[in-house]
């Protein structure tokens, strides 16, 4: 795949994340106003006008919305590439001189970068313009909706998983006894990253921000890799200790 190709399907599938954040908003907006639900062409009509209206609202240039977007991909980036690094060579686990300590450094160091992710996706938010359009009593309740939500799917998860659990400890060699089907994993799968996502869309919404909706576009978008190679991954770790115990 050239790059040039790599980066049209990424600009598509960013607006594709943008398009279907408008239809929520749309829904709200135009399907529940006097001529909405049930006239002609509610989900076909000004969906173009939409997206340009919303972009004309973000700076692309500007320097904080670059940050935020370098912060949001090399986050899930440098996790997994340490990750598989240390499952490799097991450089990490020999450094500290325990797998579990060796975790919870780069748990630590996780919790950092999504602090400092947070950190510049809010700074980004609050440089760039409101969209008048979002900036009404019920997107506002919506926001608080979905933090609340994404909040729960979050702890949820971390308590169900624990700390390694949570920071990769399969990479480490410190697997789970057997797969967590609990709630929130009953309800949705990789209920951590999809908290996160909700959480940043929520805080979009209650900011009336434009670039926050992009911002959490791409946020959905690297999760949306980095499950892809993180699944796989994982089950061929859990794979490896079946086929071990066999031979036992």
């Amino acid at each position: 795949m050239t790059f040039n190709t790599f980066s049209i399907r990424s600009k598509l599938h960013l607006k594709g994340c943008i398009f279907g954040i408008i239809c929520v908003l749309k829904v709200r907006y135009v399907c529940f106003s006097p001529h909405g639900p049930f006239s002609p062409g509610c989900f076909s009509q000004m969906d173009l006008k939409w997206m340009e209206e919303l972009l004309k609202h973000i700076n692309f240039h500007d320097s904080n919305f670059c940050i935020a977007v370098i912060a949001i991909i090399f986050n899930p980036l440098f996790w997994n590439v340490v990750a598989r690094w240390e499952h490799r060579t097991r450089r990490l686990s020999k450094l500290f001189g325990s797998p579990y300590l060796a975790c919870y450094c780069l748990g630590f160091v996780i919790i950092l970068l999504n602090v400092y992710r947070s950190h510049s996706m809010t700074v980004a938010m609050k440089a760039q313009a409101r969209w008048e359009v979002m900036d009404r009593t019920d997107v506002f309740y919506t926001g608080v909706a979905l933090i609340v939500l994404g909040t729960l799917l979050v702890v949820s998860s971390f308590l169900a998983l624990g700390f390694t659990g949570t920071f990769l400890g399969d990479y480490f060699g410190i697997l789970m006894d057997e797969k967590v089907t609990g709630f929130p994993f009953n309800i949705v799968e990789n209920p951590m990253y999809w908290g996160s996502t909700a959480n940043y869309l929520g805080l979009a919404l209650i900011g009336a921000s434009p670039v926050g909706l992009v911002l959490t576009a791409i946020v959905a978008g690297a999760y949306k890799v980095a499950i892809r190679y993180e699944g796989p991954f994982t089950g061929l770790i859990y794979q490896e200790r079946s086929q071990h115990r066999k031979h036992e």
